[in-house]
């Protein structure tokens, strides 16, 4: 590790191209000390670790992979923002560490090239040391630092080779002076610039950066652009004939940019960088022909996402059943050790309950991303956002969208997690935001017991073929039919705007690494319980005691007592006649008791103030409330249908109790509340609607901001409304 002696923190910034191993290199630095949060009001994902090299604190900042410093977006300013000092919550840097595809040296020195017009105290690091080997690339490691003037590295994070160089680098290079950068422009842009800087002090912009005022000359409708001329809308025309005068003079603006930028890359190379010319067709060119074709690589493509999924939803589910009977073991001991009352409501009910509804979650995300640290990590990943473009783009996403929008039929909150792979911000926060549609396996209850009740059992084709099981599938294929023009509204509305081209390094094939593949899991898997976890159990905990509050429980109290005394003497022994039909009637009696008080509760209340808003659907206030009950979890309809209907809440979607009480549940005239029109406004409305708080919270962690939760929320809820009534009203019809 580096020998770092001063006693003041040093800020380092790690910064480099996409699949240049930038994360591993960080991930190698910090050991287990990453902070994983969201800069303020962007999706762009922070990570900062606090570490401790020989007696000195060494902050590192993770900046997001980018092929270039040309922001387009606030997620895109935030690198620059960082870079100059310009983030509240993080110190300036101190050092920057610029990591390279050794492979690809050319194209990635472009973004290097932006980086030293900052001045900053800089280690260029080249990575993928063994990969550039394999490949026949042969660099002057020590003439490239010479030319450069700064630390020059190799390294190859994958295997944790050259990171103790890399620290002593950023020892050598920190509390250096700024060095004065070669100009690489022509004079008339160093002109333009000073003219349009002294025009910004005018002002009264005086903090400007010259770097920030030579960006917004060159990044044409960029994010600096955007902003300096929200603040001063004459800056428009200014800007536009200084990129005219530009023009005329033969420095037309941005293409000047690149030119410039890729003569300074091949003279700093020139003698130090050869390839050979004898390359032979690699191991990752050979995988690439049966991977990447467009018929054969779709077909192992959907295989692998089939054993994904089904490896997800198997493997999870011992560990689901584990924790949800640890949830129980730890509520039986609650309720042994204290008698009936609030408290042990509210820690049965609120926090046990809350931290299960928490919990239960892990393992699937766990697994989840297991898989994707593993696909990324031996460079897979970026094939299958290659492969999956095409049919992306037709819903105005790009092929990055594809695996969380899959995702999320498991469950979607993984799934608006594994967005954070998506850099473009337009297409993530539309794939945050349609994610939800997905038919997760929650709502499948839902489906399944209603199905069974109310819809007829035709069969077709000689039985092949079940109508129960064509709603089955409709259900759960409609939210994401529903999602592809929602997809496209979004895209056209609030996230409308020039669609980037696609481009997408194919980093060669490797063996992952089991360093890598555990930090990213342990960074999402912590991520998700410190986070969203405290918002789903606050969520939980305020559903208790809408439930519970206000209403008499002394009775219900008695009865518990009453049922423990009878049930701890059954354990001892068989009961006799007159003891069972005893426990028999304490138990009904007790279900009666729970229903009454959810009814007077004030979220019974709720429900039969809602009743007229819910009747159009062909609902009474019993669904009402189900569907209230259930924005912690979709779920949790059931257990609370149980419990409306006296049958108590430990019932499930196969029942045959539950399913007869609703078939004959009545309105006050007489008429039954459920039929096959009413059982499809249910599931359709499940199958849209965002009945589920820790979605909703994790996507405003995601988002950092209250603004996309909400939405969700209001678009998801109004469209299941409008579709649950076209469903009821239409199928009364018939």
């Amino acid at each position: 590790m580096p020998q770092v002696t001063s006693e003041t923190v040093l800020t380092v910034a790690l910064i480099g191209n996409p699949n240049t191993g930038k994360s591993t290199l960080f991930n190698a630095l910090a050991g287990m000390s990453a902070r994983v949060g969201n800069f303020p009001g962007v999706t762009v994902e922070k990570k900062v670790a606090r570490v401790r090299w020989d007696g000195r604190e060494v902050e590192l900042i993770d900046l997001p992979g980018t092929y270039s410093l040309s922001p387009r977006s606030p997620d895109e300013m935030i690198a620059v923002n960082v870079l100059l000092g310009q983030q509240a919550e993080l110190r300036s840097v101190d050092v920057v560490v610029c990591i390279a595809d050794a492979s690809n040296l050319e194209r990635n020195l472009y973004l290097f090239s932006q980086v030293r017009d900052l001045g900053l105290p800089t280690v260029l690091v080249l990575n993928m040391w063994d990969v550039c080997q394999r490949c026949g690339v042969q660099i002057d490691v020590a003439g490239l630092s010479e030319r450069l003037g700064l630390p020059v590295v190799a390294t190859s994070a994958h295997s944790g080779a050259g990171l103790p160089e890399v620290g002593r680098a950023i020892q050598d290079v920190s509390g250096s002076e700024r060095v004065p950068t070669e100009e690489l422009f022509p004079q008339e842009f160093a002109v333009e610039t000073a003219q349009l800087h002294e025009r910004l002090i005018a002002a009264q912009h005086p903090t400007t950066p010259t770097y920030l005022v030579r960006r917004m000359l060159l990044d044409v409708g960029g994010q600096i652009e955007t902003d300096c001329v929200a603040r001063d809308p004459q800056l428009r025309s200014e800007i536009d004939q200084a990129r005219q005068r530009l023009t005329d003079g033969g420095c037309r603006v941005p293409a000047v940019e690149p030119r410039v930028r890729y003569d300074w890359v091949r003279r700093q190379l020139d003698g130090l960088h050869q390839r050979s010319s004898e390359r032979g067709v690699s191991r990752s060119d050979r995988w690439d022909r049966l991977l990447t074709h467009r018929c054969w690589g779709i077909l192992a493509f959907c295989l692998l996402m089939f054993l994904v999924f089904q490896t997800i939803y198997t493997w999870s589910g011992p560990f689901m059943d584990a924790i949800e009977s640890g949830q129980g073991w730890v509520s039986g001991l609650v309720q042994s050790a204290l008698v009936p009352g609030a408290f042990r409501s509210l820690l049965v009910d609120g926090i046990v309950a809350g931290v299960g509804g928490v919990l239960i979650f892990l393992p699937q995300i766990v697994l989840l991303f297991l898989f994707i640290a593993v696909l990324e990590d031996c460079g897979y990943m970026a094939r299958a956002a290659f492969l999956m473009d095409r049919l992306m783009t037709r819903v105005g996403l790009s092929g990055k969208s594809f695996l969380p929008l899959m995702s999320s039929f498991a469950c979607a909150i993984p799934g608006v997690m594994a967005a954070r792979v998506i850099e473009n911000r337009r297409d993530r926060m539309v794939t945050i935001l349609v994610a939800p549609l997905m038919s997760c396996s929650a709502r499948l209850p839902v489906y399944m017991l209603l199905t069974a009740a109310f819809v007829p059992a035709t069969t077709y084709m000689a039985g092949w073929v079940t109508l129960r099981g064509l709603v089955l599938f409709g259900m759960s294929g409609l939210g994401a039919v529903v999602a592809i023009p929602v997809a496209l509204l979004l895209k056209k509305t609030l996230f409308r705007g020039e669609t980037p081209p696609f481009v997408m390094e194919l980093p060669a094939y490797k063996w992952p690494s089991l360093r890598v593949v555990f930090y990213r899991v342990w960074d999402r898997s912590r991520a998700f319980v410190m986070r969203a976890g405290t918002l789903i159990f606050f969520t939980s905990i305020l559903i208790w005691a809408a439930a519970y509050f206000p209403g008499d429980h002394q009775r219900l109290n008695q009865l518990q007592v009453q049922i423990a005394a009878l049930e701890s003497r059954q354990e001892s022994g068989p009961l006799n006649a007159d003891q069972l039909q005893e426990l028999e009637q304490r138990r009904d009696e007790h279900n009666s008791a729970s229903g009454r008080l959810l009814e007077n509760s004030a979220l019974g209340r709720v429900g039969h103030a809602i009743e007229p808003v819910v009747r159009p659907l062909g609902w009474d206030w019993r669904i009402g409330v189900g569907a209230l009950a259930s924005f912690p979890a979709r779920e949790v309809i059931i257990a609370t249908l149980g419990t409306v209907y006296s049958l108590g809440g430990d019932v499930d979607e196969e029942d045959d109790g539950l399913r007869d009480a609703m078939r004959s549940s009545k309105w006050p005239d007489g008429r039954r509340v459920y039929n096959t029109p009413v059982a499809l406004s249910v599931m359709v409305f499940f199958a849209l609607c965002a009945q589920c708080a820790a979605t909703l919270m994790v996507i405003r962690r995601e988002t950092n901001s209250w603004i996309w939760p909400a939405f969700t929320f209001v678009y998801m809820t109004s469209l299941a409304y409008v579709a649950s009534w076209l469903t009821y009203q239409i199928g009364m019809m018939f």
